[in-house]
């Protein structure tokens, strides 16, 4: 018997993605940079390369400090939230991927734009 799977509605995502976050607040010190756009680079890099890993997806670019650090990071975070969070297992890569994606734009409010840290948005910091 072939099962079509539904799509997953919106509050699901919002659910599976606010335990993500919960999980990166608690336990990622990479979070914590002093600067807005190292911040920003951090969510880019990390988040994308965790769900490449997620979704079975090369998540090396190069072989440059940055990229090995991002990679080194994704690869923990990935294991991390395939232990803590088995429902992984059972999203397809799209799913994933909004997720994923409403993740960053999450990370990118919280750490940043919505951040009163003013340190943050110094240009010349």
């Amino acid at each position: 018997m072939n099962k079509k799977k539904k799509n997953m509605d919106e509050n699901t995502a919002q659910e599976k993605m606010k335990q993500l976050e919960w999980y990166i607040t608690k336990h990622c010190l990479w979070q914590y940079n002093s600067r807005g756009w190292d911040r920003e680079i951090q969510n880019e890099r990390i988040l994308m390369k965790t769900r490449q890993i997620l979704c079975g997806e090369n998540a090396r670019e190069d072989n440059s400090y940055a990229d090995r650090y991002y990679w080194s990071e994704a690869i923990t975070l990935a294991g991390a939230f395939k232990r803590y969070f088995p429902w992984l297992e059972d999203m397809t890569k799209d799913e994933i991927a909004t997720v994923m994606q409403m993740l960053k734009e999450k990370m990118d409010y919280t750490m940043i734009k919505g951040s009163l840290n003013l340190e943050l948005t110094k240009e010349k910091y």
